[in-house]
């Protein structure tokens, strides 16, 4: 019998777990290593910061289901991985091992990187349910004493579509409030251009995410590192595109929504051999660790090169199909592996994403994700917007139902008549 161990249990890591025990069967282990035995919906925390949707509607309780599936789950959560002794130490010192390990950790979120950023300073995040929830107090009392709003990410970021989405669901419900003619927007952004998403745009991102900011009356500032966020204020450089100043703004706010930048988690960040600088695992075209075979990676915490130069750093966005992707191959792999075969299946890594606009929204596909595509397309539209609410209560319902069924391939057939997105793609070459 083979114990194999997922390590956190966000988007990635429930569905690779609920991968392994359908492909394993019960003569093997599996087991999930994650803080808490909540499993919650981050795609949601927009609605949540607006009040929308109740936290206790977008969470779910991994317990029982775990329990049905024959899934063991530790939650007192990693205190360090041991990987040159394949255990993972957890928080109050016991020990588990594994023979294969799935890190799917998600990032720890980099707000100390900017002074005064983030929950703990002077602006609010939508990264966690819990950073929605203090969002939502926050924009509440935005709509009780209008000012200007300032949304965007920092330099680093690696995940846009959230910033956006936000930016206009707020503006949806500022207007709903009957405030949005007192509130200027701006939109502050390390991307070089709007709709860039660390992507280099897909389609016409770019045409239609600066038409829908000018349409909303939001605008904008790109190339922009922030230097330090102080109580009502943000002070920003905005770059030339070759990295030269270019101007400086001290912009006043009375709300503001920033995304950080990411970096590997501390219970896997000082594992030599394991992790690149910025603490992200990395990996083969297997989703296998070069220097460890008996772990691999998925979803957020894989360590992917940026697009290209950019004057403000740009990471490159893990999108919900490529972590599906990445589930599906790692959990073949690591099954050809328990019956002593070579890893042969490669996740295709292609993007689909839906960005909620509240009454709109943008929704896009990239085959592969990496220019240059056999598939770049864009739409917008209030379609979005339904599609985005029917796909909150597919996965939850896939969550709590302990379904492993992957979702987007099915998404662009019936979106956009794509029917060649393949999940994962096979070495034929591989050991038998």
């Amino acid at each position: 019998m083979s114990h194999v161990v997922v390590l956190g249990a966000g988007l990635g890591g429930t569905i690779m777990a609920y991968e392994l025990r359908k492909l394993l069967g019960r003569e093997h282990q599996v087991t999930v290593v994650n803080k808490g035995t909540t499993y919650s919906f981050v795609p949601s925390n927009p609605w949540v910061a607006v009040g929308w949707r109740d936290p206790a509607s977008v969470e779910v309780d991994l317990s029982p289901v775990f329990t049905k599936a024959g899934i063991a789950l530790r939650s007192e959560g990693a205190e360090r991985l041991i990987p040159e002794e394949s255990r993972i130490e957890l928080i109050g010192g016991e020990i588990v091992s594994y023979d294969y390990l799935v890190v799917a950790t998600g990032p720890e979120l980099a707000f100390d990187e900017v002074p005064g950023l983030g929950p703990e300073g002077h602006t609010q995040s939508i990264c966690q349910v819990g950073h929605a929830v203090e969002a939502k107090a926050a924009v509440g009392r935005l709509i009780a004493n209008p000012g200007p709003v300032i949304i965007g990410a920092a330099q680093g970021a690696s995940c846009f579509g959230p910033a956006y989405e936000f930016a206009f669901v707020l503006d949806k419900a500022l207007r709903d409030a009957r405030v949005r003619d007192r509130v200027p927007m701006i939109f502050v952004t390390p991307e070089p251009y709007i709709g860039h998403l660390g992507l280099d745009g897909v389609g016409d991102t770019k045409g239609l995410l600066e038409s829908q900011l000018r349409s909303h009356h939001i605008k904008w500032i790109t190339n922009a590192r922030i230097e330090a966020v102080d109580d009502g204020v943000m002070h920003v450089e905005e770059l030339t595109e070759d990295g030269a100043p270019k101007a400086r703004h001290d912009l006043p706010f009375a709300f503001s929504m920033i995304l950080p930048a990411f970096r590997g988690v501390g219970a896997v960040r000082t594992a030599a051999g394991l992790v690149n600088p910025r603490g992200f695992v990395t990996i083969d075209r297997h989703q296998q660790n070069q220097t460890f075979p008996n772990i691999f990676a998925i979803g957020v915490c894989v360590a992917i090169p940026p697009m290209g130069k950019t004057a403000v750093p740009v990471g490159v966005p893990k999108t919900g199909f490529m972590i599906e992707s990445m589930v599906t191959a790692t959990a073949h792999n690591i099954g050809r592996m328990i019956a002593g075969r070579a890893p042969n299946a490669e996740a295709s890594w292609n993007a689909i994403c839906l960005a909620d606009f509240g009454d709109n929204g943008v929704a896009f596909v990239a085959q592969p994700q990496i220019p240059p595509r056999n598939v770049n397309w864009s739409s917008s539209g209030y379609w979005v917007h339904v599609a985005k609410v029917g796909f909150e209560k597919y996965f939850l319902r896939k969550i709590r139902t302990g379904q492993s069924e992957p979702f987007y391939e099915k998404l662009a057939l019936q979106i956009i008549g794509v029917d060649k997105l393949r999940s994962i793609k096979f070495d034929d070459n591989a050991a038998a």
